[in-house]
C-alpha cells in the first residue's frame, strides 16, 4: 500500500488508479470493515488524527480531484461527505523519498510523466498534507 504524500498529479495512469484502489481500501480498515492492513504503517498517519475516517475521505477527494481533472471515472459517491479537518504534517524528507520513488517507477512506465517529475524544482505534497522539516517519516519502509 502507497498513499503518496506528494500530489497525485505527479502520477502516471496506473499509479493514480492504484493510489485510488489503496486508498479505498485504506478506508475500509479505518473503517473495520476488512481484516487485513490493520496495521500497515501507511495508516498511522490517518490514525493518529482525532477523525481518521474523515481524514482519509479527505485524502480520496483530492486524489478524486485529480482522477476528474484528467477524465477518470473514479466514482465519487465512494467518498462520505467530508469537513475540513486540517492539513497533515508531512516531512521534507518523506516528500524527497517519494520523488525518487516514483522517479524509478516512472522512468520505466511513463517517460513524459518522469521528465517533468525530475524537471520540478518545487514539489507539491497532494492538498491533505502540509510539508514541514524533516527526516523521512518514522513509519516508512525503507
Amino acid at each position: 500500500m502507497r498513499l503518496w504524500s506528494i500530489h497525485p498529479k505527479y502520477l502516471d495512469t496506473r499509479g493514480l488508479v492504484a493510489l485510488w484502489r489503496e486508498a479505498l481500501l485504506a478506508k475500509s480498515v479505518l473503517q473495520n470493515k476488512t481484516r487485513g492492513y490493520k496495521y500497515h504503517p501507511q495508516l498511522l498517519r490517518f490514525k493518529r488524527q482525532s477523525s481518521p475516517v474523515n481524514s482519509i475521505n479527505n485524502y480520496l477527494k483530492g486524489v478524486w480531484e485529480e482522477a476528474d481533472k484528467r477524465n477518470f471515472r473514479f466514482d465519487a459517491q465512494k467518498i462520505d461527505p467530508v469537513r475540513s479537518s486540517g492539513r497533515i504534517n508531512v516531512s521534507t524528507g518523506q516528500v524527497q523519498f517519494e520523488v525518487i520513488h516514483l522517479l524509478k517507477k516512472l522512468k520505466e512506465r511513463d517517460k513524459v510523466k518522469y521528465n517533468i517529475l525530475k524537471n520540478q524544482a518545487t514539489i507539491e505534497t497532494h492538498p491533505l498534507f502540509k510539508e514541514v522539516s524533516g527526516k523521512i517519516e518514522n513509519w516508512e519502509r525503507i
